[in-house]
């Protein structure tokens, strides 16, 4: 079974999701994160953010990451934003951690939502997802790439699990690299040792991915760090300004949309390898 903590005061940000065997969330020391307000600069204390209507871009990894958020006596948190208001709703089922969401804004409001969870992964730890599914790099992979970086391209794509030469599903001792990858798949199941973490995402009628951010000190420029994020998300680009169509969920008629991410302790991707 896997446990929740949140703190609604500061940005509704997951600050716990333990198993019986291990704390799953990344933190490292960040104070200013307890005084950020709506439209500063993100700090980053890992955890898991909720990042909307953007991840990159303005506002910096969305705006409602430095916004309180209500929690309502049956648990159901919720925060309003400029132009809409999330709500989500988490519950346990035997082992599995469902959190349910809400947007609602007017009809034809697009927005990017990701799960910006950063994990506590050993050097041996390694993201699964299926073979071949669709995947998008960005401008940062460029020193990876044998051929440079296409000029003026947002992303490149390629098949997981190494577009354009990438290995992605492992993760190795830090090498100074950064990249940021978006997967085409609703599912992601992350292996550390013995332990797993499960991650499946629905979202009728809305494109759904699985973002990976590899930085093995590779970021930021001054003081880097080693951070690891698996992030479902709702839309194919970090940035909204990139959003072709397609790229992006919106809102219809109704006003509101809904969707599920399930998180569990065991693999449930059949796909799937193991290592």
């Amino acid at each position: 079974m896997l446990t929740l903590t949140t703190d609604p005061a500061h940005g509704g940000r997951w600050t716990s999701l333990r198993s019986p065997t291990r704390e799953w969330l990344w933190h490292r020391p960040a104070p200013a994160r307890n005084t950020a307000a709506p439209g500063d600069a993100f700090v980053d204390a890992g955890g898991l953010e909720e990042c909307v209507p953007t991840v990159r871009g303005l506002p910096d990894h969305g705006d409602v990451w430095a916004r309180p958020w209500t929690r309502d006596d049956d648990g159901t948190e919720h925060v309003r934003a400029a132009s809409f208001t999330l709500t989500r709703t988490a519950r346990t089922d035997g082992d599995r951690l469902h959190v349910d969401y809400r947007l609602t804004a007017p009809a034809g409001f697009r927005f990017v939502w990701a799960a910006h969870a950063l994990l506590d992964l050993s050097e041996q730890a390694a993201p699964r997802m299926p073979g071949g599914a669709d995947t998008r790099l960005f401008p940062e992979a460029a020193p990876l790439l044998d051929g440079g970086w296409p000029s003026g391209a947002p992303w490149i794509a390629g098949p997981w699990p190494a577009p354009h030469g990438v290995p992605l599903d492992r993760l190795g001792p830090d090498d100074g690299t950064a990249v940021g990858a978006v997967v085409a798949t609703d599912v992601c199941c992350v292996h550390d040792g013995a332990d797993r973490l499960h991650f499946a995402l629905e979202a009728e009628g809305q494109p759904v991915s699985i973002a990976l951010w590899r930085n093995l000190k590779g970021f930021p420029g001054t003081g880097p760090y080693r951070s690891t994020g698996v992030e479902p998300m709702l839309g194919r680009v970090f940035d909204l300004a990139d959003a072709g169509p397609g790229d992006a969920a919106r809102v219809p008629a109704s006003g509101e949309v809904r969707w599920r991410l399930t998180l569990t302790g065991a693999c449930r991707c059949p796909d799937t390898p193991a290592p």
